[in-house]
C-alpha cells in the first residue's frame, strides 16, 4: 500500500512539474521505460538540484577565486581555475564515452562521479582549514582536477541516461526546473554569506574561514546525497556494439565533426559560447578590481546569480524544448550585451563598480546567459542525437569544447599584457558569432 501511495504521489508531482497529465509522452525513448518516466524524472530532478545547488556554493567562477584570494593564494592559481574546472571536466569524454558504450546500464558512472566530486571537496575543506597561501593553492588546484575529472564521467553518463528514460521536449523543461530549484536554495546560502560578516565577525582568517568551511561541507554532502538519489533511476539496459579500445575508437569518434554537418556546426557554435563562460568571472575581476573584495560582495554576488538561476532556469528549459537554438542565440547576445556594458563602466566610470548594486544586477544578467547557454546547448545535443550515437557526440563535443576552455589561461596572458578591456572585447565578438551561427541551426525539436 506505501509502494501503491509513493507511486501514486510520484505520477502527480510528474504530471505536474513535466505538465504531463493528461497523456504520457514517450518520444525517443524505449517503450519499456515509459511506464518508469515518473520515477526516473523526480529522480533526475532531485539529484540534478542538489549538484547544481552544490556548484553554485563552490563555483570555480565566483567562490573558489574568493576562497583562494581571501587566504592568500597568488593570483596564478586564480586564473587558472575556470580554464582547468571547465576543461579537465569535458577532455577525458571520449575515453569515457567508449567505456559506457560497453556498459548496459550508466546511471552507475553519474554515481561513481558524484561520490569523486564529493571526496575531492571534503579534501578541500581540510586543506582550507590547514593550509594558507600557495600551498593552498597548489592543493586546491590539485583537487579540482580531480573534481573536474569526476565530474566529465557524470556530464557524458547523465546525457545517455536521459536520453533513455526522459522523453524529448520533456528534458529542456527537466534541466530548467533543476536550475531554478537550485538557483531558490542558492538564494537563501546567499544570504547566510551576506550577512556572514556579522554572525562571525570580520576577521578574514576566522570569520571568512567558517563560512568557506561551511560552504564546502554542505556541497559535499549534497554530491552525496545525490550519488544516492541517482542511484534510483530505473533505467532499461542500453545497446553495447561498438566495442573496441577506448582511444582507437575515440579518435575514430572525431570524425563526426565533418562527417555530420550538423553536429559539426553545433560544435562551431558551442565553441564560440564560451564567451558566457567565461563572462562572469571577467565582470567578478572587474568588480574586484574597482574596489570591492569584501565578504559582504561575496554574498552579493551569490545572491544575484542564486535570483538569476531560480527565475530564468524553467524559462529556459521550456523555450529550449520548442527552440534550443534560439535559446542559444538569446543567450549569446545577452552575454554580449551585459559584458558591452560592465566594460564600458569599468572604462569610463569605474567607481560605479563598486557598488553593490550595479555589480549584483550585471551579475545576475551574465547569469541568466550562462544558464540560457547551458540549457539550451544541452537540449539541443541531447534532442539532435540518436539512442545509439547519444554518448559519442556528447564526448566529441565535449572533448572539442575542454580544448577551447582550456584556452582560457591563455585570456590570463592577455589580461597580464593587454587589460581586462582586451579580454572583454575578445569575448563580445566571439559572442556575437554564436548568436548569428545559432540561429543558423536546424530546429531539432520539430523532428
Amino acid at each position: 500500500m506505501t509502494t501503491q501511495r509513493s507511486q501514486e504521489l510520484t505520477e502527480k508531482l510528474y504530471g505536474y512539474l513535466a505538465e504531463d497529465e493528461d497523456a504520457r509522452v514517450c518520444k525517443d525513448i524505449p517503450d519499456s521505460a515509459c511506464n518508469d518516466q515518473p520515477q526516473a524524472f523526480i529522480a533526475h530532478l532531485i539529484a540534478l538540484s542538489m549538484t547544481k545547488l552544490g556548484d553554485s556554493l563552490v563555483s570555480a567562477r565566483l567562490v573558489l577565486p574568493w576562497i583562494l584570494t581571501s587566504l592568500g593564494a597568488p593570483s596564478a592559481f586564480i586564473s587558472a581555475l575556470v580554464p582547468l574546472r571547465e576543461s579537465l571536466a569535458l577532455l577525458p569524454q571520449l575515453i569515457i564515452a567508449q567505456q559506457l558504450r560497453e556498459t548496459p546500464i550508466r546511471k552507475w558512472f553519474w554515481v561513481a562521479g558524484s561520490i569523486g566530486q564529493a571526496v575531492a571537496l571534503v579534501g578541500m575543506l581540510f586543506c582550507v582549514l590547514a593550509l594558507r597561501g600557495s600551498a593552498l593553492g597548489w592543493a586546491v588546484v590539485a583537487l579540482l582536477t580531480v573534481f573536474s575529472i569526476a565530474r566529465g564521467v557524470c556530464s557524458v553518463s547523465i546525457k545517455d541516461v536521459q536520453g533513455k528514460t526522459i522523453s524529448k521536449t520533456r528534458r529542456g523543461r527537466l534541466s530548467g526546473l533543476a536550475a531554478s530549484i537550485a538557483g531558490f536554495l542558492s538564494v537563501g546560502t546567499a544570504l547566510v554569506v551576506l550577512f556572514a560578516p556579522s554572525l562571525f565577525g570580520t576577521t578574514v582568517s576566522e570569520g571568512n574561514t567558517i563560512v568557506f568551511v561551511g560552504l564546502l561541507g554542505v556541497a559535499a554532502v549534497l554530491w552525496f546525497a545525490a550519488a544516492l538519489t541517482y542511484a534510483q533511476v530505473p533505467e532499461v539496459p542500453g545497446a553495447t556494439e561498438g566495442g573496441g579500445n577506448a582511444l582507437i575508437e575515440a579518435l575514430k569518434s572525431i570524425r563526426l565533426l565533418w562527417q555530420d554537418k550538423q553536429f559539426g556546426s553545433f560544435v562551431l557554435t558551442r565553441a564560440l559560447l564560451v564567451s558566457s563562460a567565461f563572462a562572469i568571472p571577467y565582470i567578478v575581476v572587474m568588480i574586484q578590481r574597482s574596489g570591492e573584495g569584501s565578504l559582504t560582495s561575496l554574498g552579493g554576488l551569490m545572491l544575484a546569480s542564486g535570483i538569476a538561476g531560480m527565475l530564468a532556469g524553467r524559462f529556459w528549459g521550456r523555450w529550449s524544448d520548442s527552440a534550443s537554438h534560439h535559446v542559444m542565440a538569446a543567450a549569446a547576445f545577452i552575454a554580449v550585451a551585459v559584458m558591452a556594458v560592465a566594460l564600458a563602466f569599468y572604462t569610463l566610470a569605474s567607481d560605479w563598480l563598486a557598488q553593490q548594486w550595479l555589480g549584483g544586477l550585471l551579475i545576475f544578467v551574465a547569469a541568466v546567459a550562462h544558464h540560457g547557454a547551458r540549457v539550451g546547448r544541452k537540449t539541443y545535443l541531447v534532442d539532435m542525437a540518436t539512442q545509439d550515437n547519444r554518448a559519442e557526440f556528447t564526448a566529441v563535443s565535449n572533448t572539442v569544447i575542454g580544448l577551447v576552455l582550456l584556452l582560457g589561461i591563455v585570456l590570463g596572458a592577455v589580461d597580464a599584457y593587454a587589460g581586462v578591456e582586451a579580454v572583454m572585447l575578445l569575448l563580445i565578438v566571439l559572442g556575437s558569432v554564436a548568436g548569428l551561427r545559432a540561429l543558423t541551426l536546424p530546429n531539432v525539436q520539430q523532428d
